[in-house]
């Protein structure tokens, strides 16, 4: 585990605004980019800001956390200068959008290496699940304003 907000002293992260939670994501996956709406959808507050694994930024972070820049098995939760991954990444990304949705923080005490073996199953096979787009993920006008990069 790395200390809070270590990305800020990585001369190969390029300097981004972190003063909200951000949740990179594989922007060319179907799944994952319905995950993305879903998220948005339903995050009446605006708390998330998004970024696309593809992008320079992603990818840097990626490889910040010692993860394939390349290989998008997890996305990833920033928040307070912390990343979260696996399961308790998305558990904290859900439970972050206020009633009823807090109510997956419940899921916090299944065992980890459950619940990370499950997001890894789906994670390995979102391909296989929903396909690939020909392009990143593109939000509307109105989202563009969430989205780093």
């Amino acid at each position: 585990m790395r200390d809070a907000y270590s990305y800020r002293t990585d001369a190969a992260v390029p300097a981004f605004a972190d003063d909200k939670p951000l949740i990179i994501f594989d922007g060319e996956c179907v799944f994952c980019s319905a995950w993305v709406q879903f998220i948005l959808r339903h995050d009446k507050a605006a708390r998330y800001r998004f970024l696309a694994a593809q992008s320079p930024l992603g990818e840097a972070l990626y490889r910040h956390y010692g993860l394939n820049e390349r290989n998008y098995e997890t996305n990833i939760l920033i928040e307070d200068g912390r990343a979260h991954f696996r399961s308790r990444g998305t558990i904290r990304m859900v439970s972050g959008l206020g009633l009823p949705w807090s109510l997956a923080n419940g899921l916090r005490l299944l065992p980890q290496g459950l619940a990370d073996r499950f997001y890894g199953f789906i994670a390995r096979n979102r391909l296989r699940i929903a396909g690939r787009r020909a392009t990143c993920f593109v939000p509307d006008a109105e989202q563009k304003g969430r989205f780093l990069g």
